[in-house]
């Protein structure tokens, strides 16, 4: 897969470094990744989750030990694309759904 926005995670890294190396490990799977529906993700990460936005759009969240990772997946282009890196109490504060769900 191709990872969108690698600046993005680049920052996220270096914002909260204890994950540091998680999210390079992730990076690395997911470039080796060949993903085609969630399925395949969920082979890969058993804890990922989609979640459904009310305008339809589908967000793929990644668990990073006490992080989440919000991406957008085109499998079709076989595009992962990084959208947020939060807390999970941010992340349970839902915040980001009306931010990632846009037309």
């Amino acid at each position: 897969m191709r990872i969108i926005a690698r600046k993005r995670l680049r920052e996220f890294a270096a914002r909260y470094a204890v994950a540091r190396a998680a999210l390079e490990n992730w990076e690395r799977v997911v470039r080796a990744a060949v993903w085609k529906r969630f399925v395949d993700v969920r082979a890969t990460y058993r804890s990922a989750d989609r979640v459904v936005l009310p305008r339809g759009n589908v967000i793929t969240v990644f668990d990073i030990g006490a992080y989440r990772l919000l991406t957008y997946v085109n499998y079709e282009a076989e595009i992962v694309d990084i959208k947020e890196f939060l807390t999970h109490a941010e992340y349970d504060r839902g915040a980001w759904k009306t931010t990632l769900d846009h037309d």
